[in-house]
């Protein structure tokens, strides 16, 4: 009875989807999830549906390798491909939480274009600080140089250690981003990093990136607008 008791604390309650909002991670596994890399979701999801459910199928053998699910939180050791849903999305609101190991680089695909940028910002520790990383998490990385939305308007993430809290608001093209409560980009044009003259894909999957350090994930809740 004590051991049954005692593995029921170690479970973390998957917690209630916020008013209007849908789970996206089940608090078990990565049903709803596949892999996929830095590629155009245009043309992968141009794919005859038997080719990218092979493509699908196949990306899980990595997915597993590098991701996994421990207490009801998302891990991944730094590597492998990004997990990303199986569900395609138009104009949504998203929120989640997250929590970096030191040297830690990481980003959320909107519509499986890069990304709303999360980074070890911390002088002791960041491998990105040439990078723009001192600024701070929540810009919109892989914008030209110059225009909005690329730098965060100000610095909001916890330690490293701590868990931060994102929300992300795509409506057509534009992006608002609030970080642990402060506005860190507002209504600002997502470029499509695969297309530089061409607008964003009308719909298409989140993907969570990671690499360069461990990261978790947990309360991933989405509205569609």
């Amino acid at each position: 009875m004590k051991s049954i008791f005692l593995s029921a604390l170690l479970i973390a309650p998957l917690a209630a989807a916020p008013e209007g909002f849908t789970n996206l991670f089940n608090g078990k596994d990565f049903k709803g999830w596949w892999g996929a890399a830095t590629e155009n979701p245009v043309k992968y999801l141009a794919l005859p549906p038997t080719q990218l459910e092979q493509k699908k199928k196949q990306s899980l053998h990595d997915i597993y390798k590098h991701w996994s699910v421990k207490n009801g939180i998302i891990h991944n050791d730094g590597h492998g491909l990004f997990l990303t849903t199986e569900k395609n999305y138009a104009d949504f609101e998203l929120q989640l939480e997250y929590k970096l190991d030191p040297k830690a680089d990481s980003g959320i695909y909107l519509r499986g274009v890069p990304q709303v940028q999360i980074w070890d910002t911390t002088e002791e520790t960041s491998v990105s600080l040439k990078h723009g990383a001192a600024k701070g998490s929540g810009g919109l990385w892989n914008n030209p140089k110059g225009t909005a939305g690329r730098e965060p308007l100000v610095h909001a993430d916890q330690p490293i250690g701590e868990w931060n809290k994102m929300m992300v608001k795509l409506v057509g093209e534009n992006v608002t981003i609030i970080l642990n409560g402060k506005t860190v980009v507002d209504h600002a044009k997502l470029f499509n990093y695969f297309d530089k003259k061409g607008s964003l894909p009308k719909e298409g999957p989140i993907q969570l990136q990671t690499h360069g350090a461990p990261m978790q994930w947990r309360n991933l809740f989405i509205k569609e607008l």
